[in-house]
């Protein structure tokens, strides 16, 4: 599907990937709890896509995705760290260990 854009402006996507650490958590059941709330967390303050993308069978790590859309490559790149240092700084049962954000224009 394509359509005719004003103006042609050039849409930045921003992917971001949060490597987290569980070490507080026992059961896939309760890390399904702790990444459910950091998630909804991230959605409803950014207005960000997220989800799980990796170490879905691991209790004690979890891998998540977050990405944002922008005509702005700047705004894109620092929405996308506001999340990280949200992350990073939240008082949650979990310890960032690792991110990469990566910025396509398209």
């Amino acid at each position: 599907m394509s359509g005719n854009f004003v103006g042609n402006m050039p849409m930045n996507v921003g992917i971001c990937k949060i490597t987290l650490r569980l070490p507080e958590n026992s059961s896939l059941k309760g890390k399904r709890q702790v990444l459910k709330s950091i998630i909804s967390r991230i959605q409803n303050r950014f207005n960000a896509a997220v989800a799980e993308i990796d170490g879905q069978d691991s209790w004690h790590t979890a891998v998540i995705g977050v990405c944002c859309i922008s005509n702005d490559r700047r705004f894109t790149n620092r929405s996308l760290s506001k999340v990280v240092d949200f992350v990073a700084d939240s008082h949650i049962d979990a310890e960032m260990l690792d991110y990469e954000i990566e910025i396509l224009t398209v």
